[in-house]
């Protein structure tokens, strides 16, 4: 269906409703839960703290519980994002969004790039990994070298941004990583998407999620 006529429910089922914001609290978090389930999110993207929390809420829902993985910089260790992508796993989380490390791809480190990104999926035991790029630190040339090694590594998303950057999701980024990853490759954007349009012309770039905090809004609910 393209995505000018795209119904709420099925503009619903492609939002990951997020909150990753440093002062939410445990009442914040299960109203993020109740929303989901009440429109039919696809998730609900939260810091590895609240995963356990989420996942008794969302129990039978049909919601996923999304886990930021090296959340927001991306400059943690290997070993830490895996370690952390294990114990998100163990607490209920059925999707992660892992940061990749965004100066060693601004080196040219590829090979560093590549098994970062391998550790976590990896940990993740087949559950899908998210691999967050942060475009607004990246020419065209390095979203491209990202995604491909995203692709290497076994993500099953390349995400745009973590919404804590400089900048967020945009058309001309979405479509270039549609062009780079094909159409089996899911792609997240996120960062900056607020109202029904600003989602509707990321799925029509190429989009195959969006995150956003402003899920409820977006689809018109109360």
């Amino acid at each position: 269906m393209k995505s000018e006529t795209i119904e709420n429910k099925e503009l619903a089922a492609a939002i990951d409703h997020t909150l990753l914001r440093a002062d939410a609290t445990a009442e914040q978090i299960t109203v993020l839960c109740s929303e989901a389930k009440r429109h039919g999110f696809a998730s609900v993207c939260v810091n590895p703290g609240w995963v356990r929390l989420c996942a008794d809420n969302l129990r039978g829902s049909g919601v996923k519980v999304c886990a930021v993985i090296g959340f927001p910089l991306g400059s943690t260790s290997t070993e830490s994002k895996a370690a952390e992508a294990s114990v998100a796993i163990k607490d209920g989380a059925e999707e992660l969004d892992m940061v990749i490390n965004i100066g060693r791809l601004l080196g040219d480190d590829r090979q560093f790039v590549r098994d970062d990104i391998k550790a976590v999926t990896e940990a993740a035991g087949g559950m899908p990994v998210k691999a967050i790029i942060e475009i607004c630190y990246l020419s065209d040339e390095k979203i491209i070298t990202a995604c491909r090694l995203a692709l290497e590594a076994g993500a099953a998303f390349v995400k745009t941004s973590t919404g804590f950057g400089s900048g967020g999701a945009t058309e001309h980024a979405v479509r270039l990583m549609r062009r780079t990853v094909g159409p089996d490759i899911g792609i997240k954007a996120s960062g900056g998407i607020k109202t029904k349009a600003d989602a509707l012309k990321m799925l029509n770039a190429g989009a195959s999620r969006i995150g956003t905090s402003a899920g409820v809004a977006i689809i018109g609910g109360t």
